[in-house]
């Protein structure tokens, strides 16, 4: 068993089961008893926890995230390093990851890839304006709930898991989406997060990562050299505009890639509102435009180029695109080399003749915008000393003092030009329930419009944790009474019980003899009795004993007694069952299964014959009860051991004894039949006592 499992971390976490493992920690789903709901708890493995500058680094790092808030990101409640354990307490998310998701659909289409990508780069927006970086974006970390929304978790976590840049095993599942430059152990920004985002994207269009490899170091050599093919080689089916943002997000160099998440957020709605937009991106390396996809150009083609100025039509051989431009036509090498020295030296003097029209064009402008920098300046300190610009800072307003109020919906209202926002709740001896702590930025601070306030609210005085008393066995109306004049909220849920009876308390959560306070909720379950399950009773005459005892324990049936009887039927055949086949039943009803053990030595075990003998006794009237049906059957009574019916006769509906005329001698079996099927064997003893008795 785990060695979390059950404990109580903090004295306010309760461990309760194993939800995810990764490289680097284990998460746990777990209940925080003071604020009573379920949460994550991430725990890190003991060989981290060992590290005391992750530890200091991890907690830094943790409350930083927690600063977060945001659809798209998971919440962190809570960061704790101590010596029994190092963990995050998060938001319990109902869902899948990215990647199981991917794994379970294979390719998505592009809509589908569109709505998560929004959703992660909004994400990322968020928290890229507070300054942290995410630094592990991969389908993993991204949280698919039921309704289609996204969550990415880890935030800042990874920075203090990349303390070591060396790439193991655990660093595979994550090295197929790092950027060049963390991958060479460079400086990493928010455009990182972007590439990583861009490698998610390819994979869920492509159907797979750009890179693989068979190590984590031949895929993190891929990553620095580039050279993704593009994701429509995989799928052709992919938007040109879509795939223009992937590739421009995984640029190799960086500053070739989106300078921010808002940035690639605007391209993403310009291609939600037109999928057939193609995209113009211009770079600081030629400033020229360059339309993405590109497709290398073969010699003949260059050629074609330098003659008309035009990049000719060509079938890619990989993807079947054309490209754009005019045909080319063959000429002869000799041709050829004339025709490109011409143009080369055309080029060589258009351009000397552009470069001197750049220079008089250039410091004429110089000129133009050196004076307006002039007229800028003289006029802005104007502004300055006549304090017109100070006038008109009419955003900016005065944080109000909010320590020590009552925290309510009103107070919201009435600061209309702030986001009131709230830090985790505390116990304070000296601050009363829903009192405002402490707030951030402090009071009388000026601030733009619209800026976050955050405050810390009290929960009041810390309550007392007492041991929960045992109600097992207990009246649950008495249990509920005493919980609840105990300062406790308790509730009743029903269940099923085999062990108690109705009204009688089953169980407790949390148990009993656990930590809890007062005001807490207290879940009482009260047994309802026995759980009444019906099934149809199978027919079980004419089986083996063996066979019919596990034919009718797969059923459920609970209360059975097997009795052995005497009868001319083999040894351990089921001769009888006192219910029905097909009649339902409760499984704890009590049914009787009779099974041949044979007959005795004393008895007499050939029947004498029925008729021609003087040895038999003169009819009488014998009485047998016979199953009840709710439909007629057909009942045939033959003689012991054979198959020679000597009686037929029809069975209403309801009857639950037959009167048959009989004679014989001595002790004489038969065998009933119902519809053709064995039901059972009757004994009758045909001496003079017996018969004069009425037997």
């Amino acid at each position: 068993m785990d060695q979390y499992i059950g404990r109580l971390l903090d004295g306010r976490y309760e461990i309760l089961e194993i939800i995810g493992t990764g490289g680097m920690a284990v998460v746990y789903k777990a209940r925080c008893h003071r604020l009573n709901r379920l949460v994550a708890i991430k725990i890190l493995k003991d060989e981290f926890a060992r590290d005391e500058e992750f530890r200091r680094r991890f907690r830094a790092e943790g409350e930083a995230v927690a600063m977060l808030s945001h659809p798209n990101i998971v919440q962190v409640y809570d960061v704790s390093t101590s010596d029994s354990a190092n963990f995050i307490v998060m938001e319990l998310i109902d869902g899948i990851s990215l990647k199981e998701y991917m794994e379970k659909k294979g390719v998505l289409n592009w809509k589908e890839t569109l709505h998560f990508s929004l959703q992660i780069a909004k994400g990322l927006e968020h928290a890229h304006s507070r300054g942290i970086v995410h630094r592990d974006i991969k389908p993993h970390n991204i949280m698919v709930l039921k309704n289609g929304s996204v969550k990415v978790m880890d935030f800042g976590i990874a920075r203090v898991m990349n303390k070591s840049n060396t790439l193991t095993k655990e660093a595979l599942g994550s090295v197929h989406y790092i950027s060049p430059e963390q991958a060479k152990g460079g400086h990493t920004d928010n455009r990182s997060d972007l590439y990583s985002l861009g490698v998610v994207m390819y994979e869920m269009m492509a159907g797979r990562p750009p890179y693989d490899g068979e190590s984590a170091v031949s895929v993190a050599i891929q990553h620095i050299n580039g050279g993704a093919p593009l994701p429509s080689v995989y799928n052709p089916n992919i938007p040109t505009g879509l795939e223009q943002i992937i590739m421009k997000a995984m640029a190799l160099e960086v500053r070739d890639r989106y300078v921010s998440a808002t940035e690639m957020l605007q391209d993403m709605e310009e291609f939600r509102k037109n999928p057939a937009i193609v995209f113009d991106y211009h770079t600081l390396m030629d400033d020229a435009t360059r339309k993405i996809p590109g497709v290398p150009m073969t010699t003949a083609e260059k050629k074609v180029q330098l003659r008309t100025g035009e990049r000719p039509v060509a079938v890619s051989q990989q993807t079947g695109q054309r490209r754009t431009g005019t045909a080319a036509r063959p000429v002869t090498a000799q041709r050829d080399s004339e025709i490109v020295s011409r143009v080369q030296q055309k080029h060589r003097q258009e351009r000397k003749k552009k470069d001197s029209e750049r220079s008089r064009v250039a410091t004429t402008a110089i000129v133009i915008c050196s004076a307006v920098a002039v007229f800028a300046i003289i006029v802005f300190l104007i502004a300055l000393f006549s304090g017109a610009l100070l006038d008109q800072e009419k955003d900016t307003v005065e944080v109000p003092y909010l320590t020590g109020g009552l925290y309510s919906e009103a107070l919201l209202e009435a600061h209309p030009d702030f986001n009131i926002r709230l830090r985790p709740q505390q116990y304070s001896e000296s601050h009363p329930k829903d009192e405002i702590i402490s707030q951030q930025p402090a009071g009388g601070t000026k601030v733009q419009r619209g800026s976050d306030i955050w405050i810390t609210v009290s929960m009041g005085p810390e309550p007392e944790v007492m041991k929960l008393d045992n109600f097992v066995g207990a009246d649950a109306e008495e249990a509920y009474k005493l919980l609840d004049s105990q300062g406790f909220k308790p509730l009743k849920k029903k269940e099923a019980s085999y062990v108690y009876g109705e009204g009688i308390v089953t169980r407790t959560d949390p148990a009993a003899d656990s930590e809890v306070t007062a005001g807490q909720t207290i879940y009482i379950y009260v047994s309802t009795g026995p759980e009444v399950v019906e099934v149809p009773m199978p027919n079980v005459v004419g089986l083996e004993l063996s066979r019919a005892k596990e034919l009718i324990q797969q059923l459920g049936f609970t209360n059975v007694r097997y009795e052995p009887t005497e009868s001319s039927r083999p040894e351990n055949e089921v001769v009888y069952q006192s219910v029905g086949k097909n009649e339902t039943v409760d499984v704890s009803t009590e049914i009787i299964v009779q099974y041949s053990s044979g007959v005795a030595e004393t008895v007499e075990t050939e029947p004498p014959a029925q008729t021609g003998s003087e040895a038999t006794t003169p009819p009488f009237s014998v009485s047998w009860v016979v199953p009840e049906r709710d439909e007629e059957y057909r009942l045939d009574v033959c003689l012991g051991g054979t198959k020679d019916v000597l009686f037929s006769k029809l069975i209403p509906p309801g009857a639950k004894t037959v009167l048959l005329d009989l004679s014989g001698s001595g002790v004489v079996y038969y065998d009933l039949y119902i519809d053709g099927e064995f039901a059972e064997t009757k004994t009758v003893d045909f001496s003079p006592r017996s018969v004069e008795s009425g037997a």
